[in-house]
């Protein structure tokens, strides 16, 4: 008897350990969100992973974090981040440090640079994608001698009219 009368004050500390385990959640959150109702016009930068739902215009810059661009987002920016995930609109170049993933409800209308991109099934992309991790480091310096080597082709043309007519 004595026994079940100590297994009774045992339930009330349970619920006291509960207590502490719910600020560890918020001290642990992971994502900061930008809600629906919210516009935001400027440039967004931060250390932690960021979730748009609601407007933007400006740029978005976290280089070391993952950004999402939910279903309701639209965004008007460019946008600079380690993993970013399109389900919703997005207008601007967006730069993915590991990453760009646009999921079958989500649309882009610009370029694209990052080592590996995804797009789902069912997803709208107009722009370009550059793949190419060795122009990432140098910031598309490469591109610049293939445009060269092909104006340098027109003098090469130009040598072999000379030839022809000499």
């Amino acid at each position: 008897m004595f026994d079940k009368r100590k297994d009774a004050p045992e339930p009330p500390p349970e619920p006291a350990a509960v207590a502490p385990s719910t600020p560890k959640e918020f001290t642990s959150r992971s994502s900061a969100v930008i809600g629906k109702t919210i516009n935001i016009k400027g440039t967004i930068s931060g250390d932690e992973n960021l979730i748009i739902e609601g407007t933007v215009d400006g740029s978005v810059d976290l280089p070391q974090h993952d950004l999402t661009i939910g279903e309701s987002g639209k965004v008007t920016a460019d946008l600079d981040a380690k993993v970013v995930k399109i389900d919703g609109e997005v207008t601007g170049d967006i730069s993915g440090g590991e990453k760009v993933i646009i999921s079958k409800s989500g649309s882009v209308r610009g370029n694209i640079v990052a080592p590996r991109v995804t797009l789902e099934d069912g997803a709208k992309f107009k722009g370009s994608i550059d793949m190419d991790p060795s122009d990432n480091k140098s910031t598309a310096s490469k591109p610049k001698p293939t445009l060269t080597s092909s104006t340098s082709a027109e003098p090469k043309d130009t040598k072999d009219l000379d030839k022809a007519a000499g």
